[in-house]
């Protein structure tokens, strides 16, 4: 059977049938008798081929052609009717509608019409199992069941359509903005091409700008004698990731500002001019609002890059994401170092959602982890995890500069009045510079305004945090 789906509107039942057994056997098919059932089943799953019937027993076809075609604009719909009205065959073309068959329905005539209808949805299908092909294989699924995180999806999926208009991802280290990038990649109409990724961070600023543009033969000592596409070339007709594009130099900028502008660029050292098509996704943990007013980073180059902006909430901010996230972690490195484990201790859950994760996803997935490789099981434990314990309290350490938050053993503490305190403690050390507090707090300016804003909303006499 054909991976195609044909849907049958029609209300003459002996023909309904007689349509379903010729084309079940190459179809996947469907029949309804009313508008009612079909506008029904349609929003629900669109098929490939509607077959709709002009005069139906709860309205007019014409009218559901309408207002199928104003919806989903790619259902290839063939019209049936019994008058042989000229008119009427023309409004339906005008109207949408791929052909107009006379009914008693020829089923040679109606085959031949079908294979024109899927012709041109064909291409399209085509290019969507690619895709979904893709994705499988390229991008671990982003997870998360907070309304955020779904909001963040939806978005993704809507911008991923364009082809070259540039996206900047913002968020703290480690909350996915990489997987992002991927996403949208796979799922734009530039998939087939390369994906390039390179972090900006991770190469000295005087070779940057050769790394991206490339150069010629001779431009600079150490240089092959037969010159270097750069990352802008191999990008062509794909999507170039910039990561951490913050720590990108001035001069960098500025030809990445005509890249984006002009889509053509020179490689160092050379003369001639180079154009190419592909799509600029750049991501960054820095705020770029502070770089732009210290004039370490270009506002018309903000611009650019952030014709789309989506920014990427940390694991802190959306808690309810944390256990999801812990489970898919839990179930792929038992898989990947041979363990059975069916999940967490409750010790190990509650800890999980009271640890501040200053490493967001990438630092839970390290733990997961350590804890899968150390443990035992049936189910990870407190102590797999390697948070240390002290006294009757827990210690939710950081394991670089050995940080630690102590819980008293009965009371525990007013968590949302101490984040009050310390943001109010910031603003006022940093005079009420909202930046310069963000860092103080070693925050992102964006999740400092998300929490001031957020503590605010949950007291009905608004708290004062000016």
């Amino acid at each position: 059977m054909s991976f195609y789906s044909v849907y049958i509107v029609e209300d003459d039942q002996d023909l309904s049938e007689m349509l379903q057994i010729h084309l079940e056997p190459k179809y996947l098919t469907e029949a309804f008798s009313t508008c009612r059932e079909a506008t029904k089943a349609i929003d629900q799953n669109q098929p490939d081929v509607i077959l709709l019937d002009i005069r139906l027993e709860d309205g007019n076809g014409l009218d559901l052609l309408k207002r199928i075609k104003d919806r989903y604009p790619h259902i290839v719909i063939i019209m049936m009717t019994v008058i042989n009205d000229v008119g009427t065959a023309v409004s339906a073309i005008k109207m949408g509608a791929c052909d107009y068959l006379l009914k008693p329905i020829n089923l040679d005539v109606l085959e031949v019409s079908i294979q024109n209808a899927l012709d041109k949805v064909r291409l399209k299908k085509e290019v969507q199992i690619l895709q979904e092909k893709a994705l499988r294989e390229n991008v671990p699924f982003f997870i998360g069941k907070s309304d955020t995180i779904q909001d963040i999806i939806e978005f993704v999926n809507k911008i991923a359509t364009a082809k070259d208009t540039p996206l900047l991802i913002l968020g703290e280290t480690g909350t996915g903005k990489e997987l992002i990038a991927h996403s949208v990649h796979y799922k734009s109409p530039n998939f087939q091409g390369p994906f390039i990724s390179l972090n900006c961070s991770s190469i000295p600023k005087e070779l940057i700008e050769s790394e991206l543009f490339g150069y010629e033969k001779g431009a600079f000592t150490g240089a092959h004698s037969f010159g270097k596409r750069g990352l802008v070339e191999e990008a062509e007709n794909g999507t170039l990731f910039l990561d951490e594009i913050g720590d990108l130099g001035m001069e960098a900028q500025a030809k990445l500002l005509r890249f984006l502008e002009e889509g053509e660029f020179y490689r160092v050292g050379g003369t001639r001019k180079h154009k190419i098509r592909a799509r600029v996704i750049s991501a960054t943990n820095r705020d770029l609002a502070d770089m732009i007013e210290k004039g370490t980073f270009r506002q018309d180059l903000y611009y650019r890059l952030a014709v789309v902006k989506v920014e990427i909430p940390s694991l802190n901010e959306r808690k309810e994401d944390i256990l999801p996230i812990a489970k898919h972690f839990l179930v792929a490195f038992s898989q990947k170092h041979g363990k059975e484990f069916r999940g967490f201790t409750s010790t190990a859950e509650s800890t999980l959602m009271d640890y501040q994760w200053k490493g967001n996803i990438r630092e839970l997935k390290n733990m997961v982890e350590r804890g899968v490789i150390i443990g035992e099981g049936p189910d990870l434990t407190f102590n797999d995890l390697g948070i240390q314990t002290v006294g009757a309290g827990v210690a939710l350490s950081d394991q670089k500069n050995d940080e630690r938050i102590y819980l008293l053993p009965e009371e525990g503490i007013d968590l949302q009045r101490l984040e009050e305190k310390l943001i109010k403690e910031a603003l006022s050390r940093a005079e009420g510079n909202a930046a310069k507090a963000a860092k103080l707090l070693n925050i992102s300016y964006h999740a400092f305004r998300y929490r001031k804003k957020r503590l605010a909303e949950t007291h009905s006499n608004k708290l004062n945090l000016n």
